[in-house]
């Protein structure tokens, strides 16, 4: 469980600053070419840079989310019990709304 979390906190991390960083470097003339550019067209290039910085992350962890092993994490017993109660319950209610509404008819 901690690998998880460690994940998913680096990869948050990195969607905070790949994109801050990206506007900083522009705003800064630190990224090669950004001095040529007028400042509407700096605008729209870095957050447009920005914008997919923080998708290709969200691809990464998806991806490495989908390597991880299926069979590596178990379902707690008691959370899937409670969670087919719960179904039952509701589909046994349905069933029943169902059934009064057709009397009513």
């Amino acid at each position: 469980m901690a690998a998880v979390i460690t994940k998913f906190f680096i990869t948050s991390m990195i969607m905070w600053i790949a994109p801050l960083a990206i506007l900083f470097g522009f705003n800064h003339k630190l990224l090669p070419g950004s001095t040529d550019l007028s400042p509407y067209s700096k605008t729209l290039l870095s957050g447009f840079l920005a914008v997919i910085s923080v998708n290709i992350v969200i691809v990464f962890y998806i991806y490495m989310a989908l390597k991880e092993p299926s069979d590596k994490h178990e379902p707690d017993p008691a959370f899937v019990a409670e969670a087919k109660a719960s179904v039952n319950q509701s589909t046994d209610k349905a069933e029943s709304s169902s059934e009064s509404l057709k009397k009513q008819e």
